[in-house]
């Protein structure tokens, strides 16, 4: 079997020139391949898939992708495919430091030279962990090569003492708690065997499940597959169906070309919208809409804010948790529900439109996929704000805050770092009260570096006590989509490139208004002037290495944090071959 299909013709491969060549390369290209057991029919005149794998023993949420490549491997051996799995950077957000926002340009880097430097027809990308979703996905479209994204799946629910947990989302309710005396050291302890369940990536709308039903909703995953628990056997077929899947796209010759356009990523910032999804989707849509040639800028994701109704009941907006999204309709569920506001002409990497893609779909729970008219929150999901203290823009994400802070003026309690929080923000002394804006400074791409996730700025201890739950937190920053409260983030510019945020002192009065989405520092213009004479840039962060070349070619929160050296659509050159 060949792969080639009865009413098909024999189409040209990229593989045919390592494998089926004359000459003294090809030779060896075949004989290497021979010498670990492969049979010359085996990979010669088939379609050679690649199976880009972020597995990895500290990268927790990917530690069943080994048995997943397996079920793609031999689903790619039964379409009449050559199945090659290749190990990638893999980024697990909770172990690797300072943060894996550092390295998805990394991971993009390694996906895109992988790809172009292998005899590869077709790719399977595997990730699920945050930043590797849209690492994965940016080198393989800048690689232009037909790919399909298959997504590590959400973690099963979690439980304590007989209370729905979502990972993430409780880490910091209960941490809150512990530091407000609420619960003791060993019930935390205890807590902190039972939040994670099983493997895959969180079950929260966090930052994972929002990348993962974006490429989904962008056409770049099988229908269903966003939601598809970890640890369910759904799963493992899922594996098997996207296996299969690549195979035919190689035969079609369906690349992102064919599938990324504009239209594309409109339904994806729409999706985003109604699922409540994380504001990290803003900087990663960016970028992934970057390299397929449509720019994107906030005032895209602002066109659509407050239109669409956020209808996914899952934490931390909600109540519920991806397994029940799972049992409730699914990821192609939510998007049929959508139906009305998506272009549903749009192609997927099924081979059909999203509409056609979607209409199998069906709602089995409205409580947690909630009709259009019907939503779970009146506020909306994301909102882009601009201002004296953003000339370059932020968001914030209305639904997840206290309603009463959405319009708020106090004055600012200024971290100059995270250290500096760390070392103050639980010191008696602190002069901070519930009507404080607490400010941290030195957390963007530049500053961090890597924009950490640092944006959701704890609570002071002794507000905690006072019963404070919420407070209005600004930073260039970026926060885990598991987190809530009343914060602005990705403030742009930032402030180690000297912008407004930078030149904010303790005391300075600071107006939000979330409505008019306006951010305003209030200090004259002479004062700030005078200031701005007086800053001086900080000191490089790295002196050598992969730190050095991110410092000079990192670009900011709203062209998606791509280096500029990476952003468009020209095609990847072909390598040499001699």
């Amino acid at each position: 079997m060949d792969g080639d299909r009865p009413d098909r013709p024999r189409r040209a491969r990229r593989s045919d020139r390592w494998f089926a060549a004359d000459g003294m390369r090809a030779f060896a290209h075949r004989s290497r391949m021979q010498q670990v057991g492969w049979r010359r029919e085996d990979f010669v005149d088939k379609p050679v898939i690649g199976i880009l794998n972020t597995w990895s023993d500290l990268s927790t949420c990917h530690s069943h992708l080994r048995d997943r490549a397996a079920s793609v491997k031999a689903a790619v051996q039964r379409a009449g495919g050559f199945a090659a799995e290749l190990p990638a950077l893999s980024l697990g957000e909770v172990l690797v430091k300072p943060t894996t926002m550092l390295y998805r340009n990394l991971l993009s880097m390694e996906a895109e030279e992988l790809i172009r430097s292998h005899p590869l027809d077709g790719v399977v990308l595997m990730g699920g962990c945050d930043k590797t979703t849209p690492g994965l996905i940016m080198g393989a479209i800048s690689a232009g090569l037909p790919f399909i994204y298959l997504p590590a799946g959400p973690t099963l629910n979690g439980s304590w003492r007989g209370e729905t947990i979502g990972t993430g989302t409780h880490t910091r309710r209960y941490f809150d708690a512990l530091r407000a005396g609420e619960i003791s050291q060993e019930e935390w302890n205890d807590l902190e065997t039972r939040m994670v369940r099983s493997v895959g990536t969180c079950n929260t709308m966090g930052t994972a499940s929002t990348m993962s039903l974006l490429a989904e909703a962008l056409g770049l995953s099988l229908p269903g597959a966003a939601a598809t628990p970890a640890a369910d056997s759904a799963h493992v077929r899922l594996a098997e169906a996207t296996g299969a899947r690549i195979v035919d796209m190689v035969e079609e010759d369906l690349r992102p070309s064919d599938l990324l356009t504009r239209a594309s990523f409109e339904n994806a910032i729409i999706a985003l919208h109604a699922i409540g999804g994380s504001t990290n989707a803003v900087i990663h849509l960016t970028a992934m809409a970057g390299r397929a040639g449509v720019a994107l800028e906030l005032a895209d994701f602002e066109r659509h804010s407050g239109r669409v109704p956020l209808i996914a009941n899952l934490m931390p907006t909600g109540r519920f948790l991806m397994e029940d999204l799972f049992l409730a309709g699914g990821s192609d569920g939510l998007l049929q529900r959508l139906a009305p506001l998506l272009d549903l002409t749009a192609q997927t990497v099924t081979g059909v439109t999203l509409g056609e893609a979607l209409a199998p779909a069906r709602i089995h729970n409205p409580d947690i996929i909630r009709p259009l008219t019907d939503p779970v929150a009146q506020a909306p999901a994301l909102a882009v704000l601009h201002g004296s203290l953003a000339p370059d823009g932020c968001v914030i994400k209305p639904s997840a805050a206290h309603p009463d802070l959405l319009v708020h003026r106090g004055r600012a309690v200024v971290f100059e770092t995270y250290a500096d929080m760390a070392a103050r923000i639980d010191d008696p002394d602190l002069d901070v009260d519930e009507t404080s804006i607490l400010v941290l400074k030195g957390a963007g791409p530049l500053g961090g570096p890597g924009m950490p996730e640092w944006g959701g700025l704890p609570i002071p201890r002794k507000l905690l006590a006072r019963g404070v739950r919420d407070m209005v937190r600004i930073s260039d920053a970026r926060m885990s989509g598991t987190h809530f409260g009343a914060c602005i983030l990705h403030v742009a510019p930032e402030s180690a490139l000297g912008g407004p945020l930078a030149l904010v002192r303790n005391g300075d009065e600071i107006e939000l208004d979330t409505p008019a989405r306006r951010l305003d520092l209030l200090v004259d213009a002479a004062e700030l002037e005078r200031r701005r004479q007086q800053w001086t840039p900080p000191p490089p962060k790295f002196q050598r290495g992969y730190g050095v070349m991110f410092s000079a070619h990192i670009l900011s929160a709203p062209r998606g944090c791509d280096f500029d050296f990476l952003e468009g659509a020209a095609p990847t050159a072909e390598p040499d071959i001699y």
